[in-house]
Parts: structure tokens; sequence; C-alpha cells
């Protein structure tokens, strides 16, 4: 049985204990969608019902959360790094993918992907009704969610931060703490080849 796959993906955050703050805003008894969504919001401090929703859909992703018949709860998964990693590659859109074209990048002796370069290369695998339901805005819209599921995966220690221009000083890695995410390129890390490895991809 093939894992379903999820689309809604926040921006990243400063670092993994946000997956766990918003994992325990969630309840253990399950409640509906609105009153999760207004825990979030109370608990994580998320601006909009919206945020707090992507949340919500990227908590069941990483196998944190699930919906039953009731409502949502919150799972009793612990997010240490090895299962983020797991459940991000398995299930959420396009995680593998962009793994995989910096990982053929790096091994065809390629200088770093940037995301759009990324996106580029992932982009056949968008589901294609994301084309009729925007076809005007659909690749912006996916060029910049290609930028978030690179942060993540940078998060995630499956992939390095570098300069996206080569000046031949230094290694390239960037500044962790840098926020400016759309301006630099990526190379896979060996946790990064490693775990896609495990997942098949």
């Amino acid at each position: 049985m093939v894992d379903a796959r999820f689309k809604l993906l926040p921006a990243p955050p400063a670092d993994l204990d946000a997956v766990r703050d918003a994992q325990r805003a969630v309840p253990l008894v399950p409640g509906d969608e609105d009153d999760c969504c207004a825990r979030l919001q109370q608990r994580c401090g998320y601006e909009t019902r919206d945020v707090a929703r992507t949340w919500l859909t990227f908590l069941r992703a990483l196998e944190l959360a699930v919906e039953t018949d009731a409502g949502f709860k919150r799972l009793p998964a612990e997010p240490d790094p090895d299962h983020l990693r797991d459940a991000f590659l398995r299930r959420v859109s396009l995680a593998p993918e962009a793994l995989r074209a910096l990982v053929d990048a790096a091994d065809a002796g390629e200088a770093p992907l940037d995301a759009g370069a990324v996106f580029e290369r992932v982009r056949d695998a968008v589901p294609t009704y994301e084309e009729y339901k925007n076809p005007a805005e659909w690749t912006d819209i996916w060029r910049d969610r290609t930028a978030d599921l690179l942060g993540w995966l940078a998060l995630l220690d499956l992939v390095e931060r570098v300069d996206g221009v080569d000046d031949g000083a230094g290694d390239g890695a960037a500044d962790p703490g840098d926020e400016s995410d759309r301006d630099l390129a990526y190379r896979p890390t060996e946790r990064g080849r490693a775990a896609l490895a495990a997942v098949g991809s």
C-alpha cells in the first residue's frame, strides 16, 4: 500500500521544536477541525486559521496526528529527527523528487541547485489538476512551495544550504540562520542520500 502524499506545507520554522509544540497542541481526545485550529492558534501563536489548518494537515503527513470519524487527535509518536525525516520523504508531495533532483545533480558533477532549478526538474511530478486549478499561477505557487520544501529538507539535515554563486572562496556553506532561502542553493547531505535510499526513491 502506497502512503498518501500531502501537499500542504507550512513555512519552515527556526527549528524542529516547532513541530513538537504543534503536535502537543493537538488534543488527545478527538476534536473537530475548528477546535483543533483554535488550539493551535492559541498555543502556538499562529496568526490565522489557515496557518493553523496547514500545520494540522502537516502533522497528519508526519504521522503525528490523525483524522478519525470523531475528529482530529494527537498520535503518540515522538517527533524525533529520524521519524520526521522518514515520514517527510514518504508522505509530503514532491519531497523525494526534490531530494532526488539534488542527488542526481551532485552525482553528475553539477553545481548546487536553487529552488527555481529544483522546481524545473520536478515540475512534471506536480499533479495535473494543480495546473487546471490555477492555470495562470500554478508555476509560481509550486515554485514557492519548492523553496519551502527545500527549507524543510535543510532543517531535517537532508540537504545543505550553500551560497547560490560559487566564487571559489571557502566551502560555500551558508549560515544556517540565514532566512533568505530563496536566494540560496542546495546540495544533498550524506544523511539525505541514505534517507532517500531507505524510502526507495
